[in-house]
């Protein structure tokens, strides 16, 4: 007797297609090469923008709003009565949905439920989960949990390991260096090996199969983020794993791949027509610590020239904007409880570096400085990142940071040891009170080429976490 079977695609990064009985239904799909600015998927593939406008799903299942997991630009190949259910804590994400022009569109509540067809997919609560949530999928009876990049801690674990067995678990399997390589000066190398508690949580589980997910991408191919920024390789992934679980099998799953689940097996099943592969398809990650980063001025010569109004944006966002926002922000750490200069160098696309100086008073607002007191705190960025995160939204890991990359008096070097990366005054004035920023950019030009009326974007006045891909959050 044949047994009943759940068929699980991969799209790319979260993305995945599942199918059941006649139900398909898809999980944080993002339909483009590169997602999030620079995020170029690995291995490579491209996308058939029709083929995807022809498909229909009967649900769509997004666990948060980080625009690798909610894309405008992705959902808007799809047909506008496809249901969407998204676990977000913020009703302004559900209005910008709204305008983007679905029709059925439904926040997902913690342990709540959804029927659709053959399936019942039930949020399960995250670490955060002010930020995002998993998914636990059952049908067929199967039982599939898919953590997308959420962190798992001892409270969030035993409700888990309570609703299995688990015949598969889609597990997060990079650390990412998100915030590490804004000061690479300023923070050790890290091991290439897993953290230490992913096997006993992965013990605990105890599934069938396990898929290293959540990743498959890297920077722009001149990025010295590509060996930097991602410390765990498949190989090493599967190595430790299956030496720690000997009973569970470890299955990668690339961008078009699918695989038929059952009671008592995995098999191959037909690849999503619809993403295309390009070349090597067994690619992995090789981890070189911090990598001798280039400096600023070399990665500023990436980047395409602003145009006159652009570059008059920058600069009278750091003239005139800059200051009066920072005395707007929430306090950062301890450090800052003093009076601190501060230098921004922006940097154009020759490598030029343009140096604002400011004063930092506590509660107040930036002020210029006279460029005599020492700083007590540097951050570089490219100018055409400036003004992509002022536009268009551009999120923290592509802008290019570099964080105190500097020299510092004893006693500055000191204080700053036990300083957070994310004080820096720009990330605050950037992100600090502001939600759903690359969304709304995506919603604008969406609606500008559909010739709809300009959207009524949220106010930004929401405390949003720090823009992050994968759990080091």
């Amino acid at each position: 007797m044949t047994q009943p079977a759940l068929t699980i695609s991969r799209i790319l990064h979260a993305g995945y297609v599942f199918a059941c009985g006649g139900t398909r239904i898809a999980f944080d799909p993002i339909f483009e090469n590169p997602f999030s600015r620079n995020c170029h998927a690995f291995p490579a593939v491209r996308f058939d923008v029709d083929g995807i406008r022809r498909q229909r799903f009967d649900a769509v299942f997004i666990s948060h709003f980080h625009d690798d997991h909610c894309s405008f630009d992705s959902l808007d190949l799809l047909d506008r009565a496809t249901p969407l259910y998204i676990y977000c804590l913020f009703d302004e994400l559900f209005d910008m949905v709204r305008q983007l022009g679905f029709t059925s569109v439904t926040p997902l509540r913690l342990d709540v439920p959804v029927d659709v067809g053959a399936f019942q997919v039930v949020p399960r609560e995250a670490m955060d989960a002010d930020v995002d949530s998993m998914f636990q999928v059952k049908a067929a009876g199967l039982n599939v949990l898919n953590v997308v990049d959420s962190w798992i801690d001892d409270t969030t674990l035993a409700p888990l390991v309570a609703q299995g067995p688990w015949d598969m678990v889609l597990w997060p399997f990079q650390t990412m260096r998100e915030l590490e390589v804004l000061a690479p000066s300023r923070f050790a190398a890290a091991p290439p090996s897993l953290p230490e508690e992913w096997i006993p949580q992965l013990r605990a589980l105890a599934p069938r199969y396990v898929v290293p997910s959540s990743c498959q991408f890297q920077q722009e191919p001149w990025s010295w983020y590509n060996r930097a920024f991602f410390p765990i390789s498949y190989a090493r992934f599967a190595q430790e794993v299956t030496a720690a679980l000997p009973a569970t099998t470890v299955v990668r799953l690339d961008p078009s791949v699918s695989v038929a689940l059952d009671a008592v097996s995995l098999q191959p099943a037909p690849p999503l027509d619809w993403v295309l592969p390009i070349g090597e398809g067994n690619v992995d990650y090789a981890y070189q610590g911090n990598a001798a980063p280039p400096p600023t001025s070399d990665i500023a010569r990436h980047f395409a020239p602003l145009t006159a109004g652009q570059h008059a944006r920058v600069l009278d966002f750091c003239r005139i904007g800059l200051p009066d926002k920072y005395g707007t922000v929430e306090p950062a750490s301890e450090y800052f409880d003093e009076p601190r200069t501060w230098q921004l160098s922006v940097y154009d696309h020759a490598g030029v570096a343009t140096h604002f100086r400011y004063r930092l008073e506590p509660g107040g607002p930036a002020t210029p400085d006279d460029g005599v007191t020492p700083p007590g705190w540097t951050t570089e960025i490219p100018a055409a990142r400036l003004w992509a995160a002022l536009e268009e939204g551009e999120s923290l890991t592509s802008m290019y940071l570099r964080i105190n990359d500097a020299v510092f008096d004893a006693d500055t070097d000191s204080a700053l040891a036990q300083a957070d990366v994310t004080d820096d005054p720009l990330i605050r004035c950037l992100f600090s009170d502001t939600f759903g920023a690359y969304q709304a950019a995506q919603l604008r030009r969406v609606l500008a080429r559909s010739g709809s009326p300009g959207a009524q974007l949220p106010a930004t006045d929401l405390p949003n976490p720090l823009p992050t891909h994968l759990p080091n959050k």
